[in-house]
């Protein structure tokens, strides 16, 4: 499948350099989360890919071939901030936008009803935008980034001000897309979501990717952490090569292994010492991840 392909994006405003050296790839069929700080770098890289903003250094390219404006025409873009027109209606609006990506009105007309259904507001199609609330106004939003049918979608915060339904239904909406092979690139600051979401995601700090890859490759370590839970006494792991408990609570201890073979003789150990419920590895979730990530940069500046 053809792939969006940034690389060494930089971008500088004076003195602040807001990209540097970003390269990354989203598939066809791809769901790519893009996460940071406000004022890492997100949307000014998303910004790029439009060509609303030019880098300094840097490509984007699309099936091998640099983006130019006839290939922005299909893309479909969801700003942070909403651009809508306010006192527009919804349906009159949706048609007006499809139109301009070069659909016919009784196509675009048939693309309004289709993504309004979809995202549950049809039954808004005669109101003004201003009129909605603004979970509504984030439906529209999204389909005026749909109605066109873009052939790659560049996401800015999606499921901001979401109530859990309408984010179920904005999340299946980007799974449908990208199982028709449309790779889709989206910032959010729900980091739980992400997880729940995306195949892969980058994770950008002060204009720097600083880690990128699925979620698994992102959690793999030199020193896993387990969990042991059940009834020991204190020190039942001492003297077992490369095993140390590293947080301990009630009836409940974390311990770093050195290895495979180091967690199994760890194990070993107290169930000789006492009662052994559970023994599970510790996945981090991509909130700790992040924070990790992010404090090890911090640390390595």
């Amino acid at each position: 499948m053809p792939d969006l392909h940034l690389e060494h994006l930089s971008k500088s405003y004076g003195d602040l350099r807001a990209l540097d050296d970003v390269s990354f790839s989203v598939a066809g069929g791809e769901l790519f989360g893009f996460v940071g700080s406000n004022g890492a770098g997100k949307t000014t890289t998303m910004r790029i890919i439009l060509g609303v903003l030019r880098p300094d250094a840097g490509v984007v390219t699309w099936n091998g071939k640099p983006v130019d404006l006839e290939v922005r025409r299909h893309i479909g873009y969801m700003p942070e901030e909403r651009g809508l027109y306010p006192r527009m209606k919804v349906g009159e609006q949706l048609t007006y936008l499809a139109r301009l990506h070069g659909l016919s009105e009784r196509d675009a007309t048939a693309a309004m009803e289709h993504w309004t259904e979809v995202l549950g507001v049809e039954q808004r199609r005669g109101d003004e935008v201003d009129k909605l609330s603004l979970g509504n106004q984030q439906r529209v939003q999204l389909a005026s980034a749909l109605v066109h049918g873009p052939e790659i979608l560049v996401l800015d915060e999606p499921f901001s001000g979401l109530d859990p339904v309408a984010v179920g239904v904005m999340s299946e909406v980007l799974r449908d897309r990208a199982a028709a092979g449309v790779p889709v690139i989206f910032s959010s600051h729900q980091l739980e979501l992400v997880e729940r979401l995306c195949d892969r995601l980058g994770i950008v700090r002060s204009g720097r990717l600083v880690a990128q890859g699925t979620i698994d490759e992102l959690r793999a370590t030199d020193r896993p952490l387990w969990e042991i839970s059940g009834s020991l006494p204190a020190g039942w792991e001492a003297g077992v090569p490369g095993v140390t408990v590293t947080q301990e609570g009630p009836g409940t201890w974390r311990v770093e292994a050195a290895s495979a073979e180091a967690a199994q003789a760890g194990l070993a150990a107290a169930m000789k010492s006492g009662t052994v419920t559970s023994f599970a590895p510790v996945r981090p979730s991509l909130t700790e991840l992040f924070q990790d990530v992010v404090s090890a940069t911090e640390e390595a500046a």
